[in-house]
């Protein structure tokens, strides 16, 4: 499975962006999708995760104001991110089966 990931950007605090994960193939059979993201300087960290009967879960730090989503006939995932803040800042990357990685996005927000 490839993924591209994609919808990063430079973004003021308080602001929005959705990211995109698309896959090469159907994703309605792969258990468990995620977004992690890594800051520089730090450990790559999981930020939200989807798994079968799109039971969510999300790490406290993003809890509320993102929201993890997936179109299964588009062989996409999403992350709706809102209420921005600067430690958002990070690379964002898609994750499937625990065991495929995306290349990351870049999303930078400003204070």
């Amino acid at each position: 499975v490839q993924l591209q990931a994609s919808g990063g950007g430079l973004v003021q605090a308080g602001g929005s962006l959705r990211l995109s994960c698309a896959a090469t193939r159907s994703t309605h059979n792969i258990n468990a999708m995620a977004w992690y993201r890594q800051a520089p300087g730090k450990q790559r960290e999981l930020v939200a995760k989807i798994t079968t009967g799109d039971k969510t879960n999300y790490s406290d730090s993003v809890k509320g104001r993102f929201t993890i989503s997936r179109a299964n006939i588009k062989n996409t995932i999403y992350l709706q991110m809102n209420s921005l803040k600067p430690e958002d800042t990070a690379v964002y990357y898609c994750l499937a089966a625990n065991t495929y990685w995306g290349k990351g996005t870049q999303v930078t927000v400003s204070s």
